[in-house]
């Protein structure tokens, strides 16, 4: 993506990419990417037992941190969000601050408020929300 919240795909092997400079860099490299926050989401394979670890962008609900779903509109949800429904206790990483934090999908009621807080920083959610009959979830972080 070039620019924020454009939906111009991404070249193979950014996510990668991303990853290994925001782990080599304790977030210093990758913290921001196309100038939105991101943060590392570690979950727990909900058939493997292995730990994946995924860069997100990401918005603040008070002391909460936002993720969403969206996988760009595609049909089905993300791995690491499978990962999470069957297995909520995660691990985060924000710049250099680690932490274990458990993770639950935003109710109906929540998702309205919550999705203008995403889209303020990610605009390109309202277009891929528009491309799949799935709802895209936000999910909800907190510190445990």
């Amino acid at each position: 993506m070039s620019e924020q919240g454009s939906s111009v795909p991404a070249p193979p092997g950014w996510r990668e990419q991303h990853l290994r400079r925001y782990l080599e860099t304790n977030g210093e490299n990758g913290y921001l990417w196309n100038n939105v926050p991101t943060l590392l989401l570690t979950t727990t394979g909900r058939n493997s037992g292995n730990k994946y670890t995924t860069p997100l962008i990401f918005g603040r609900d008070g002391e909460r941190y936002l993720i969403v779903g969206s996988v760009g509109g595609r049909e089905k949800h993300a791995q690491w969000y499978l990962n999470l429904r069957a297995n909520p206790e995660i691990e985060v990483q924000v710049k250099a601050d680690k932490f274990k934090a458990t993770a639950r999908t935003a109710t109906p009621e929540e998702k309205p408020a919550l999705w203008k807080t995403m889209t303020a920083i990610w605009p390109a959610y309202d277009e891929y929300q528009q491309k799949t009959a799935r709802e895209i979830p936000v999910v909800i972080i907190e510190r445990a």
